[in-house]
């Protein structure tokens, strides 16, 4: 059954904030093909970033793959954004060639101040080199997070010098029409994932 909710109340996706508070739709259950948690009503932000290149990358008009994946984390995180890529990486490999060309990975970090776009795209090539990193203001990238529903909290000072930096760890697809499909909480599993986009890249809508 599909339920209709403001996302700021929808706890089973850990999400929270939202910059429009427009009603989103979830499923799950029997209901849902996906091994995921199934979302609609939640637009890819239309924010302009830098690519690891340094050029600049408008989220949703420069996203023209047919599914487009989307994390935010940094690449001095200890845990779950590492894992998590390479879990996406593993994924990916596992669809054909075709699939995979549906497929766009993009990663946005969350502290900027370190990950500059040298730093991301060489981060991200140690897991595919087809995934795409973006950076620019912590405004700009706070501004994207707040609205898919995603906290920062900023830099954590830790006792033996440098900081974290406290992010939502849930990853999302969206689809050509740039709406979200599905969200992925920490811990999903490389089956799981790769069930998902396999299902996400044949599909018609």
């Amino acid at each position: 059954m599909i339920r209709r909710v403001l996302l700021p109340l929808v706890a089973v996706l850990v999400l929270t904030g939202c910059a429009s508070g427009a009603p989103v739709e979830v499923s799950g259950g029997a209901d849902s093909p996906y091994r995921g948690t199934a979302v609609s009503g939640l637009p890819l932000p239309d924010v302009t970033l830098t690519d690891a290149a340094g050029r600049p990358f408008r989220l949703r008009a420069d996203t023209r793959h047919p599914v487009t994946v989307v994390s935010f984390g940094y690449t001095n995180c200890p845990d779950i954004c590492p894992t998590t890529m390479a879990d996406l990486a593993l994924a990916r490999r596992r669809l054909s060639a075709a699939e995979r060309d549906r497929v766009q990975v993009v990663f946005v970090t969350t502290d900027p101040r370190r990950d500059t776009p040298r730093v991301v795209g060489g981060w991200l090539a140690r897991f595919d080199p087809s995934f795409v990193g973006l950076t620019g203001p912590l405004p700009v990238i706070e501004k994207a997070a707040k609205a898919l529903g995603i906290a920062v909290t900023g830099e954590q000072r830790l006792p033996g010098g440098g900081y974290a930096v406290g992010h939502g760890t849930q990853v999302l697809a969206f689809g050509p029409d740039h709406d979200a499909r599905v969200v992925w909480s920490g811990g999903t599993t490389v089956a799981d994932y790769a069930h998902d986009l396999r299902l996400l890249a044949n599909s018609r809508g």
